[in-house]
């Protein structure tokens, strides 16, 4: 295979990739905006959208594989490969979490929400800004805006607690609101989840950069050297 081949195979999968991506962040606005509207038909419409985030997942992995088989890379392309099969896993289990709201969003649809939607739609927006962003810093391989991921995260994280407090203390007065209560902290969690996996990205668009392994969670570089 020739440089030029293999340039324009890595851009096709760089393609995919942003493609995966942008359906991922496309599911969490879905998903969100059924769970507001009690909109059936739109949270139908997330489940669709996982079939084509797993079809293009798929066809990221054979372009991975025959890439590695293929053209045996090293060093930076090796990396870009490698990265790209642990990012993909991370879209497609965001894709998932989305998936799990909108099944939510359906047992709930003939509800009155025991509380006005606040704190859950906007942590959904900051779990949908992360992913764009972290993606922004996988197309440009910028390791400073996938580190500024970091911040957004903690928000979602502030965020999940407020919730949880305030829909425990609900239950606690009224215990009929129970069953709705516990399926909105669901939703909160998996909105969590979600922003973990945009760190898990960030954390493998750095190593894909710099040839090192960086974890949010300690903030600390491990010492194993990649060649470049």
């Amino acid at each position: 295979m020739t440089r030029d081949l293999f340039d324009k195979e890595l851009e096709s999968l760089h393609n995919n990739m942003v493609k995966m991506a942008s359906l991922a962040e496309e599911s969490i606005e879905k998903t969100i905006t059924a769970l507001k509207k009690h909109d059936v038909e739109l949270a139908s419409e997330v489940f669709r959208d996982d079939d084509l985030i797993d079809d293009l997942e798929k066809i990221i992995e054979k372009q991975c594989l025959n890439i590695i088989a293929r053209q045996q890379p090293i060093a930076k392309d090796l990396r870009t490969t490698s990265a790209a099969l642990k990012i993909i896993t991370d879209i497609e289990r965001i894709a998932d979490q989305s998936s799990d709201i909108a099944e939510i969003t359906i047992k709930m649809a003939s509800e009155k929400y025991i509380k006005p939607l606040v704190d859950i739609p906007k942590m959904a927006e900051c779990a949908r800004a992360m992913v764009n962003k972290v993606i922004d810093a996988y197309v440009r391989q910028d390791v400073e805006l996938a580190k500024a991921v970091a911040a957004c995260d903690d928000e979602v994280d502030d965020l999940f607690y407020k919730i949880i407090l305030e829909l425990t203390g609900i239950m606690k007065n009224n215990p009929d609101t129970v069953e709705q209560a516990i399926d909105l902290i669901l939703i909160a969690k998996h909105l969590e989840r979600m922003a973990d996996h945009a760190i898990n990205i960030g954390e493998w668009v750095i190593y894909n950069v710099t040839g090192k392994h960086y974890k949010f969670n300690d903030n600390r570089h491990e010492d194993d050297k990649v060649e470049n």
